[in-house]
């Protein structure tokens, strides 16, 4: 007999640990052109229960922090928190996730299960009423986020991502990439 209070989640049961990697690539804009930089980066995956909505719609989720920091000297590059979710019985994902440069996104999407690896593939885009970015009125202005995108592949205890936001920056538009390896080093 199963214990009741065992939530299932699915799919995003992998994630949930401390994941660490070394070997990031942040391709970012600069008034002159492009800049690029190697990272390195803790993310922590911890259980944040189940949950439904409006008593039809059943969720896991897991909520995130991410620190990801410059390897030439250290400083933190980006930080991030934010949720994963899976709608209990589909194999619809949802990665809500919050920036403190006054950045917010709601993207939607697929997972796959295949036999050795997960693959997790979400988009939003500004205006969608589906799955929508909102931004803080200077961000709208100077630096405005058009679409974000991000496939995540985890298989074992491997994770790697990669993620592009479309910008309007410097009066151009600009494919802002991160693409990154983690290795799970704890449950």
């Amino acid at each position: 007999m199963q214990d009741e209070n065992v939530i299932d989640y699915g799919p995003l049961t992998g994630l949930i640990g401390t994941w660490k990697g070394n070997k990031g690539k942040d391709l970012a804009p600069e008034p002159d052109g492009t800049e690029n930089n190697e990272f390195y980066e803790t993310i922590v995956f911890t259980a944040a229960d189940d949950l439904a909505n409006a008593e039809e719609e059943n969720l896991s989720a897991v909520h995130y922090v991410q620190k990801v920091r410059r390897i030439t000297n250290d400083k933190v590059l980006h930080q991030e928190t934010g949720y994963w979710m899976w709608e209990q019985g589909t194999d619809n994902v949802i990665h809500s996730l919050t920036i403190p440069r006054g950045i917010c996104v709601l993207a939607g999407g697929k997972v796959i299960e295949e036999s050795k690896q997960t693959l997790f593939n979400v988009e939003a885009q500004v205006g969608s009423e589906q799955w929508p970015i909102i931004q803080s009125t200077f961000l709208q202005q100077k630096a405005k986020v058009k679409s974000y995108t991000q496939q995540v592949t985890l298989s074992g205890n491997s994770l790697h991502y990669t993620q592009n936001m479309l910008l309007d920056i410097y009066g151009r538009s600009f494919d802002h990439t991160d693409t990154s390896t983690l290795t799970k080093v704890n449950e």
